[in-house]
């Protein structure tokens, strides 16, 4: 389901810069123009940047940690990352409460994935 959902709200991001390049007529390749859209164009790439991060620590804490667990921390991640994108299309500093919520959700997938990992190869 998380996999599923970041997936439809990566593809909402990129349609978000397609509007805004439309809107403020700026053609690829560019990426400097109107301050809205760099700041959506930023927003959609910093979100596309954590993804392989993401899923890696989603998928290895659901397998080795616990399904259910990984599952609840995968969409409270993407709910902050949403909240991330709507505020940083908004204006810079908006950005800056749902990045902080969005890492601590990255460390305790981290977190997850590592206490799986070693109670998989460490305990019998």
């Amino acid at each position: 389901t998380a996999l599923f959902l970041c997936v439809l709200f990566l593809a909402y991001f990129a349609l978000q810069v397609i509007y805004a390049r439309r809107k403020h007529k700026i053609s690829p390749p560019e990426t400097k123009g109107h301050p809205e859209f760099e700041r959506i164009f930023r927003a959609q790439a910093n979100c596309s940047e954590y993804f392989p991060i993401f899923i890696s620590l989603l998928w290895v804490a659901g397998i080795f940690f616990h399904q259910g667990v990984a599952a609840v921390c995968g969409l409270l991640y993407l709910y902050t990352r949403f909240k991330y994108f709507q505020g940083y299309a908004v204006a810079a500093q908006g950005r800056l409460g749902p990045l902080y919520a969005s890492a601590r959700l990255l460390w305790l997938l981290l977190g997850l994935a590592g206490a799986g990992l070693l109670a998989h190869f460490l305990l019998p």
